[in-house]
């Protein structure tokens, strides 16, 4: 299991990767989403294209000296949210198509695959593939707070990053909530997977646990925004961050980036 603890402890190691600045590597996790995105629905070169990119990711997960098994479980845990659309497309007929190849194999029901779906279906598992892996890449060499602070200084709105900045401060007490409440209840015999108990009693039980943080929560920052007015907040201070310059080293890592997608491009 991956908790938030690893997460931001792959974030503190130090690698060349680690060390560029992060305005360099959220510049760079988004011209790889969007470069993803955009390529066509279908056309013969995107299985490549879309490969070759994704070799290039994990070239800089294992440079970055990232724990492989930690990086699997993680693109494991995303990866049923985006298959559970992409496993039905080589069974519809899309209207963008405008004419369809049926493959020769018989399915009950009635069900039939087309070519057109199967290149459409491997094209978006593909997308969502790197999409996924460079947005790992992105939380694994980057601390949740440098993300917030290159997004600021990047112009994105303020009110998105001050949510965002509240979010990563937060985040990481809900988790412990969560475990003392989950320990509690395991100190309690409490087991959501046990037959033997009522299903009713045991959906309460779990309403109640998000309830109960649902409670906390408000209660937390109640205190948190009385505490920051009496700190000053609102003054005009609150964006004290570090201003650290772009280096010529994350330059040339976001040209020969860039290169690289070009050169996949145009010669995949």
């Amino acid at each position: 299991m991956v908790t938030l603890t690893d997460i931001e402890r792959e974030s503190y190691k130090n690698s060349p990767v680690h060390r560029l600045d992060p305005r360099i590597k959220l510049l760079f996790a988004l011209v790889v989403i969007i470069y993803a995105v955009g390529l066509p629905r279908i056309h013969e070169n995107n299985v490549p294209r879309l490969l070759s990119v994704e070799a290039y990711l994990i070239f800089l997960v294992l440079f970055a000296g990232l724990d492989p098994r930690y990086f699997i479980l993680r693109i494991l845990a995303v990866l049923p949210f985006g298959l559970g659309i992409i496993l039905f497309q080589p069974f519809l007929k899309h209207s963008f198509v405008e004419s369809y190849t049926p493959y020769p194999l018989s399915l009950p029901l009635g069900l039939s695959i087309t070519y057109e779906g199967l290149a459409f279906g491997t094209s978006l598992l593909l997308k969502f593939l790197v999409c996924i892996t460079a947005v790992i890449l992105l939380s694994s060499t980057t601390r949740l707070r440098d993300q917030v602070v290159a997004a600021d200084r990047l112009g994105i709105p303020r009110e998105f990053t001050l949510l965002l900045s509240m979010m990563v401060r937060y985040l990481f007490l809900f988790w412990v909530v969560l475990k003392r409440i989950k320990i509690a209840q395991q100190t309690r015999l409490f087991n959501i997977w046990n037959k033997e108990v009522p299903r009713k009693w045991v959906i309460e039980q779990v309403g109640n646990s998000i309830s109960s943080i649902f409670i906390r929560s408000y209660e937390q920052g109640e205190r948190t925004y009385i505490s920051m007015l009496c700190r000053g907040y609102g003054s005009g201070h609150e964006k004290s961050y570090y201003r650290t310059k772009i280096r010529t080293v994350d330059i040339f890592f976001l040209l020969l980036s860039f290169s690289c997608i070009l050169l996949i491009h145009f010669f995949a």
